[in-house]
């Protein structure tokens, strides 16, 4: 199993690499450290440095290889820097054996996580008015570069990671280069610096070579692979696209990894465990449902609103498969409150893509983040009061499954089928009978179920229950705006569902 996270970790860290100049370390280390038990001894982590900064050598020097043949590498404004980093990074690679384990590996996993936070929040570092390639530095410029160039050298050396990324924001947001050029410049510099840092960790400690030789070579191998196809494919798409697929990845990665180095403490809080079950089912389903749905999208000739109610398909179903694996209705209901809250921003960001609309059918801009937070508030809202509140947890599974299954039916059959209008006062005059009896068909079907099935109801009050549900929340559909149908029929549904319940059985 350790080989896996080997190539696992390789993988991460040849992309970062290849994508925004990141040391290997930066992700290798946190992998190795945590997952991989023959580098949990006393100089684990310092070991796991040194393979992490011998990958990083081949990583760098392919990616800047690439990146130079783009001309995007400018050393008369990174000179200094280099000189610096090359003489620091000695000095942190001796400190960083004698410190240890605790300090080196914590803060690997920090800056991890908070790194790929930077880039989500400004996956774009780049000034508007850019230096010029070549162009020589003034006076500030040369006290930044000494100023930083001084730490970063040091701390590439003593924790063997940070430095790629850290010379990413010097060279971008104090000195002026254009984001691909400080990938390019800061590869260039860490091909230098790795090799140095390399070497003086396996002279300080020779075990590294004669025990782990077989994973460094493994490493290396992958590394240099990744980082040249990502570097590649990082010299043909826009700054953003670049920061975003970073960002995410390395918060992702951090926020796992800390998880894991302290699940000894997080581990005895009942809720938070709970809920990363929820959270882990949700991406378990949403995983395989979005390869099924991306072919669907991009290789079909499948209509939008299809596609669109494919979506909301998969959206409310794995909310069900959350409450299926949940003991108690906390966890389903915080996983929602926290799927919502990363959604938003992260759909914020990426709306500014050109693949985006693509992607995602909106009927207006903003539509489908807007409409996912709603989603997932009301899901836990649902959970909360249903489940919650009354302690009835069939009645949250019915009311979920008969407006979402209900929904999706009346589109799919009233947009392609609705032949005659509704023009009752009150309604807006452009669903139709057809999608309103699917609806009403398919939330009845899908009640009935849960309550008889999943719940043991007697036919008759099963029946009936189901059909006033199901007709209360299509009348209440027919009223309502398109905008607001996502709060007004979950909630007409779940008010008839606990207030006749009782009075039915």
């Amino acid at each position: 199993m350790e080989w896996l996270w080997y190539i696992v970790a390789a993988l991460g860290a040849g992309v970062s690499t290849g994508l925004a100049g990141l040391s290997a370390a930066t992700v290798m280390v946190p992998i190795l450290i945590v997952l991989c038990p023959s580098f949990a001894g006393e100089t684990g982590a310092y070991q796991a440095t040194a393979i992490a900064l011998a990958a990083d050598v081949l990583g760098s020097a392919v990616t800047t290889y690439t990146y130079g043949k783009h001309k995007n590498i400018d050393l008369k404004r990174g000179w200094i820097m280099l000189v610096c980093i090359l003489t620091m990074s000695t000095v942190g690679s001796y400190i960083a054996f004698v410190v240890g384990n605790v300090v080196l590996g914590s803060f690997t996993l920090f800056l991890t996580f908070f790194i790929g936070i930077r880039f989500l929040v400004k996956p774009d570092t780049s000034k508007q008015n850019q230096a010029k390639k070549g162009e020589k530095l003034d006076l500030k410029g040369i006290i930044i570069s000494l100023l930083f160039g001084l730490t970063i050298g040091f701390g590439t050396g003593f924790v063997g990671t940070g430095g790629g990324m850290m010379m990413l924001l010097v060279f971008t947001a104090f000195l002026g280069m254009e984001l691909k050029t400080a990938v390019g410049t800061s590869t260039f510099i860490m091909t230098f610096t790795a090799l140095i840092a390399s070497v003086s960790h396996i002279l300080i400690h020779p075990a590294i070579v004669l025990e782990k030789w077989e994973v460094m070579l493994v490493c290396i191998a992958v590394v240099t692979v990744a980082s040249l196809v990502s570097a590649r494919f990082a010299n043909r798409v826009k700054n953003r696209t670049v920061g975003l697929v970073t960002g995410a990845v390395l918060t992702v990665l951090g926020a796992s990894m800390l998880i894991i180095n302290y699940w000894g403490s997080l581990s005895k809080f009942a809720l938070f465990v709970d809920t990363l079950r929820s959270l882990g089912m949700f991406v378990a389903y949403i995983i395989p449902c979005v390869l099924v749905l991306l072919p669907i999208r991009f290789f079909t000739k499948i209509p939008s609103f299809i596609y669109r109610k494919l979506l909301h398909i998969v959206a409310f179903s794995c909310v069900t498969v959350m409450m299926l694996m949940a003991n108690d209705w906390q966890s389903p209901a915080l996983a929602s409150v926290v799927i919502a809250a990363v959604l938003y921003p992260v759909l914020r960001l990426l709306e500014e893509e050109p693949w985006y609309g693509a992607l995602f059918v909106q009927k207006e801009p903003g539509e489908v983040r807007k409409s996912l937070l709603m989603l997932f508030l009301m899901f836990a809202a649902i959970i909360s009061v249903a489940w919650g509140i009354f302690g009835k947890s069939y009645i949250t599974a019915a009311a979920i499954l008969m407006w979402g299954t209900g929904d999706a039916a009346a589109a799919l059959v009233g947009i392609p089928f609705g032949k005659h209008k509704v023009h009752i006062k009150g309604t807006d005059g452009k669903k139709s009978w057809e999608g309103s009896d699917t609806m009403l068909a398919v939330s009845f079907i899908c009640g009935f179920c849960v309550l008889f099935f999943g719940y043991g109801m007697s036919v008759p009050f099963a029946i009936l229950l189901s059909f006033i549900a199901a007709f209360s929340g299509t009348v209440t559909e027919l009223f309502t705006s398109s905008k607001y149908d996502t709060v007004t029929v979950p909630v007409m549904i779940v008010a008839v569902l606990l207030i006749l319940e009782p009075i039915i059985k």
